[in-house]
């Protein structure tokens, strides 16, 4: 993703519990039993653990075991953000074990030693990874590329995603890169000639906008490439939109990181776009209530705590920098800002030429703030998600507070105007 990293003030932004784990989902049971002959409103690749599996999908085994993968799956469902989901031992994810000890008193030691596994054991049947069909009409969504220029986004009407590719890995909490090591040849691994019922393109290179589908297979499992809007179709003039190429395709089988907790309660969210986002970026409504938020410039995590004190959950952050630092001290949430546009004011960013114009920029997951702005009561800083996701806790910010879009997501739905916000050195 690309844009301008700019954490100021939103204007105008409204005043508006704890998505993605299944930690919370007896707080939902009155939910689902008022609506309990209605389907999940999560898109056809939700998790369905020890449900079946969509019809048009066959069992295909995974070729290895994935055992950091696998618990980096379990701490994103239970509220311990890994970050990027990546089968590798990182920053986020040592945080998110240190987090899964500390609420379940166990030794904090960031590692994936041997009572920590003992206590994830209870998800071990959670596979690493799982098979999903990319939905038909992804081939049909517009994508564009993000133009440097703050002039040029603010013509587009969203800033969108680049690609297909990049959709895919942010509907999955990873990186297009992860997503082709599990897809080798452009098919899941563990997938035989014997087990393909879906013919998926033929090498590694990039699919090119508008290609013919594979001439074998039957027309409803052929993977057909995404069509390419025009630039102006995304309401901009001389700066190039064309979509980036893509990898993945509409229709094809592909091999995820086995992300949980998506399902969307019917008549939980009344914001159809909103309830898109939530869709978009594999985060579900079942979420606890926060009543307090303590940010930590030192360790770099964001911890959210009930009203007794226990430790609900905790999200690796980048907060503020040598500029820009985290004005640390108690604040309180003003309110919540969904799919925010962004006031873009060259005059309050100190690496940003005065003379530039300032912008209105549109609302997009490849936005400054990316989906959510959390409002806080110091003028110009709030807590707020991130076109850039790889970045969160090596890449600084402009004092405010950055999660990845689905974590910034969560938290959005565990909190509401008043509560404490905490940030300590």
């Amino acid at each position: 993703m690309r844009t301008i990293f700019a954490a100021a003030s939103l204007l105008a932004l409204a005043a508006c519990g704890f998505n993605g784990t299944d930690r919370y989902a007896e707080d939902g049971s009155a939910d689902r039993e008022a609506n309990a002959t209605t389907e999940s409103l999560a898109d056809s690749m939700a998790s369905h653990d020890g449900g079946d599996a969509a019809s048009d999908i066959p069992n295909i085994p995974d070729t290895e075991a994935r055992p950091i993968m696998q618990a980096q799956v379990v701490l994103d469902r239970q509220g311990f953000g890994p970050g990027v989901i990546d089968g590798k031992m990182g920053m986020s994810t040592t945080n998110a074990l240190r987090g899964f000890q500390e609420a379940h008193s166990l030794s904090v030691t960031g590692e994936l030693d041997e009572p920590t596994k003992a206590k994830l054991a209870q998800w071990q049947s959670i596979p690493a990874t799982r098979v999903v069909r990319i939905p038909a009409d992804w081939g049909t969504l517009k994508y564009a590329r993000i133009p440097e220029d703050a002039a040029d986004q603010a013509k587009m009407e969203r800033l969108g995603y680049e690609n297909l590719d990049e959709k895919l890995a942010e509907r999955f909490h990873t990186t297009v890169d992860v997503l082709k090591a599990l897809n080798p040849g452009g098919r899941p691994a563990g997938m035989t000639e014997g087990s393909m019922q879906s013919p998926v393109r033929q090498g590694t290179g990039p699919a090119t906008p508008g290609a013919s589908p594979s001439a074998s297979g039957s027309p409803a499992d052929r993977a057909t490439a995404s069509p390419s809007p025009t630039p102006s179709a995304s309401g901009t003039e001389g700066a190039n939109t064309a979509p980036l190429p893509s990898t993945f395709a509409a229709g094809q089988l592909i091999r995820v990181p086995n992300i949980g907790g998506d399902r969307i309660a019917p008549g939980a969210v009344d914001d159809p776009d909103w309830q898109q986002t939530l869709q978009s970026l594999g985060v579900g409504t079942e979420q606890p209530n926060v009543e307090r938020i303590v940010v930590s410039k030192s360790k770099g995590t964001l911890k959210g705590y009930d009203q007794a004190g226990k430790l609900l959950v905790l999200f690796t952050v980048t907060s503020g920098s040598s500029k820009d630092p985290l004005p640390l001290g108690n604040w309180k949430i003003n309110g919540v800002a969904r799919n925010p546009t962004f006031a873009y004011n060259p005059e309050l960013f100190w690496d940003v030429p005065d003379h530039e114009e300032k912008q209105q920029l549109p609302p997009g997951p490849n936005g400054p703030v990316g989906v959510v702005w959390i409002d806080l009561d110091k003028e110009h800083y709030g807590i707020h998600g991130t076109p850039e996701p790889q970045t969160i806790g090596r890449a600084q910010s402009h004092g405010c507070v950055r999660l990845t879009n689905w974590d910034a997501a969560r938290l959005a739905q565990m909190v509401k105007p008043g509560t404490k916000v905490v940030f300590e050195a």
